[in-house]
């Protein structure tokens, strides 16, 4: 192992709780024990990803945030007591790995929680409103501190929480957070005064407009999480840890409208200033511990970066704030390990979450302790499949609610949380197999047949793998698009998968194979129009063949035509996007 990431494989405590080393499985929606986005029940699928991310050597794992409140059914978490029986059963097993599990419990996304177009028609047409409350109460699930937007959607807005409502979440917490103690877990997580959830909608002043005990005053917007870590402490006993998901600073300018990294703006969430009260005050209250990043839904990059998102880019902030507070903190957000570690010998951090890099590959932290970095899969922050409802226009959800019932999925690794559905089982009638393009989706067809005990070969007419995702991993900002093409190289030199570069195939009839892929991949559409044959197209772009000047048109406000914009503009040029749609990406 690199011995710069030996502050990582440290011991430290939350409360009590000793932690085998400072690496944090961080909470995603659809890793949950108890389900997610369905009835609430003891989660196998759940179970199995957190148990494989525990046996390769987290020190503390948190499966995806629980509501109290399950959106889908109303269902009370703690009103199931035989999911609890079945956890109970099966922590033992996760001890024996050595890690710790906290439970993260949340009291729902209020304004932020993300409506589809059906969901759109539930609310709107007062009968499918009463019919749908059973399953679905729109009203119940959207309500937050004060009447605000949704997030996503102009069609549902969010009510205002009545304090009878408030005190039954502080109960279901407490309650929760009991049977979870009761049930062998280490600790809970309040999720939180984070993201701009629902709790956090509380503490901000642009959303919290309350005139009562809820609203106001500093001490009256943080009374909600107070009386929440109060009740779990009255229920679990004062030693039960429990740590707090916190954004220290909001980056919101107001309603959907987010901050980006060095820009100029005004601050309508939780400032700095705010932030160095309100950890010192969370403290006190008898919050263990702050996994903490920024942001809220309205600028939920920063508690979700993409790729174009710097790294480690809330470091500096969770940095400050531990100088605050004698808890421990923890740091998420596009985290490097040996930057993580640094901070971590240097008593700037105490812990280091991550949680998108164990879904594409959950053996990472094994890999990092025997030195084989390279063997690693790296996530690439594409959101394609583990956040896809974040949408720029419209709603919120392009999925259909049956698809992301239930899971967390990966882009790149089919069999995170479905490996009854996407299982790797060898053949019992190897065959020859050709496979025409050796581009990612070539090399992923030839890795996975090789698995599967069938002889491969590729062809591929140039002189490297890769295909047309070189030209997409080109921008200095897609550093982890080009770690992937290295990682599926190594792939095929370790599986022994025969290459033939420089080999364009125009008979697949002439090729010994008893089966034949085509992975050729797409070609550039050539516009119709007068002036198209100026133009250059974005491969040749991307990939330097061609210069461009200072103003430059680009035809098309997809993800290829958007991020060469960006890639421009961080080079000083000025780009400008002509879409057909009224929509980017």
């Amino acid at each position: 192992m690199d011995q710069r990431l030996q502050p990582l494989f440290t011991p430290w405590k939350i409360g009590n709780c000793e932690i085998k080393n400072r690496i944090v499985l961080t909470s995603m929606g659809g890793t949950d024990l108890f389900g997610w986005m369905e009835k609430n029940h003891f989660d196998k699928d759940g179970a199995r990803f957190i148990m494989e991310v525990a046996k390769n050597n987290a020190g503390l794992v948190l499966p995806g945030c629980q509501p109290v409140y399950n959106p889908m059914f109303g269902q009370w978490l703690h009103k199931n007591k035989k999911m609890y029986a079945d956890l109970k059963k099966w922590t033992p097993e996760l001890h024996k790995t050595g890690a710790k599990l906290f439970v993260q419990l949340t009291a729902g996304f209020g304004r932020s929680f993300t409506i589809s177009e059906m969901m759109e028609k539930l609310y709107t047409n007062p009968a499918l409103r009463v019919l749908s409350k059973p399953f679905m109460d729109l009203d119940k699930i959207t309500a937050s501190a004060s009447p605000s937007p949704n997030r996503w959607s102009d069609k549902v807005p969010s009510r205002e929480m009545t304090k009878a409502e408030i005190k039954e979440f502080v109960n279901a917490f407490a309650e929760s957070a009991k049977m979870l103690k009761d049930a062998g877990v280490d600790g809970v997580e309040v999720h939180a005064v984070h993201e701009g959830y629902l709790l956090d909608q509380f503490t901000l002043k642009y959303v919290n407009k309350r005139t009562d005990e809820y609203g106001g005053s500093f001490e009256n917007r943080y009374r909600f999480a107070v009386e929440v870590v109060q009740a779990i402490k009255k229920a679990c006993g004062d030693d039960f840890p429990v740590s707090l998901r916190y954004s220290i600073i909001s980056k919101t300018k107001g309603f959907r409208q987010g901050a980006l990294p060095g820009e100029a703006y005004t601050e309508v969430g939780r400032d700095m200033a705010e932030s160095e009260k309100a950890v010192k005050y969370l403290q006190d209250a008898g919050y263990d511990c702050l996994n903490c990043d920024n942001g809220t839904y309205d600028a939920w990059y920063w508690a979700h970066p993409a790729p174009y998102m710097p790294r480690n880019c809330n470091l500096e902030d969770v940095a400050h704030i531990k100088k605050f507070v004698d808890i421990p903190v923890v740091c998420a957000g596009r985290m490097d390990p040996a930057v993580g570690a640094e901070a971590i010998a240097q008593g700037k951090i105490d812990g280091v979450g991550i949680a998108r890099q164990f879904l594409s590959d959950p053996e990472w932290i094994t890999k990092l302790m025997e030195g084989r970095e390279e063997d690693i899969r790296p996530c690439i922050c594409c959101h394609n499949a583990c956040f896809n409802m974040a949408h720029y226009n419209g709603v919120g959800n392009d999925q259909t609610l049956a698809d992301n019932a239930g899971m967390a999925r990966c882009a790149l690794n089919p069999e995170t949380m479905q490996s009854s559905k996407y299982k790797i089982v060898k053949t019992g009638r190897p065959k020859n197999i050709a496979v025409i393009g050796g581009g990612i989706g070539g090399m992923e067809a030839a890795r996975v047949l090789t698995l599967r005990g069938h002889k491969v070969t590729i062809y591929e007419k140039t002189d490297r793998l890769g295909g047309v995702f070189i030209a997409a991993a080109a921008p200095e900002f897609k550093e982890k698009d080009r770690e992937l093409i290295k990682w599926y190289e190594k792939e095929m030199k370790d599986l022994g998968i025969e290459i033939k570069f420089n080999t364009e195939v125009k008979d697949t009839t002439s090729l010994n194979a008893d089966e034949v892929i085509v992975a050729t991949g797409s070609k550039a559409r050539i516009l119709k129009v007068p002036g198209a044959e100026k133009a250059i197209e974005a491969c040749d772009y991307l990939l330097g063949r061609k210069e461009v000047g200072q103003k430059v048109i680009i035809i098309g406000g997809g993800l290829t035509g958007c991020e060469i914009a960006l890639d421009m503009y961080r080079k000083g040029k000025t780009p400008v996007i002509v879409e057909m749609k009224n929509d980017l990406i």
